[in-house]
């Protein structure tokens, strides 16, 4: 899946309104702060440093874009957007991001499916059910979703599995998948299923 190797930095917005207006197939990557979502960018596109992992969760206050396509042409955009839940981010930072990251997963016009990152250990909490709700009429209405537990290196195989079927039965409609950036578990799985979701035209029978 080289596709997915190509991805460079394009732009990062403090804003909605800083976002550029795209005419290409975007996916947002969503979770928690802690959910593993700049190692898990990271590894899909095999770059160490893409999506920047600070240590300190949920430092990171703006939605980063990275584009995709061979040739240097794009035809896919990565949306990374700010971790939540984060207990020593400010209330009103919390509330604010909360109100910015529901607008663009309601308005985003070029928006093509949502990936939702869990650490299977804690299950989906509040914020990620209120996520849910946000993208519901969305979803119904064909945007993709892929509920991925992240870590899967953690867990038994047995604990994997059960955390598989609850996953299938949250997710609402979607798509859940486990994945371990340490073992690469899912990573190919997940490169050809995003590859998929961006490129219909290609996968589509005749």
């Amino acid at each position: 899946m080289g596709w997915m190797h190509t991805a460079r930095f394009l732009t990062t917005a403090p804003k909605l309104e800083f976002l550029p207006a795209l005419d290409v197939p975007e996916v947002a990557f969503v979770g928690r702060s802690n959910a593993g979502k700049s190692t898990c960018i990271n590894t899909l596109t095999q770059q160490k440093r893409l999506a920047f992992a600070s240590k300190t969760p949920g430092r990171t206050q703006s939605i980063n874009l990275f584009s995709l396509g061979k040739q240097g042409v794009t035809d896919a955009v990565l949306a990374d957007l700010p971790g939540y839940g984060y207990a020593a981010v400010p209330k009103q930072d919390k509330i604010r991001w909360q109100q910015v990251m529901a607008n663009y997963l309601v308005t985003r016009e070029n928006l093509k499916a949502v990936v939702l990152l869990c650490d299977p250990r804690l299950g989906l909490t509040e914020l990620d059910e209120i996520l849910l709700e946000v993208i519901r009429p969305r979803v119904e209405e064909g945007l993709k979703f892929l509920l991925l537990l992240t870590k899967a290196d953690k867990l038994t195989r047995a604990e994997a599995q059960k955390a598989l079927s609850i996953a299938r039965l949250q997710c609402g409609g979607g798509e859940a998948r486990l994945f371990s950036a340490l073992k690469k578990q899912g990573v190919d799985d997940v490169a050809l299923l995003l590859h998929q979701w961006t490129h219909p035209e290609e996968t589509s029978p005749p």
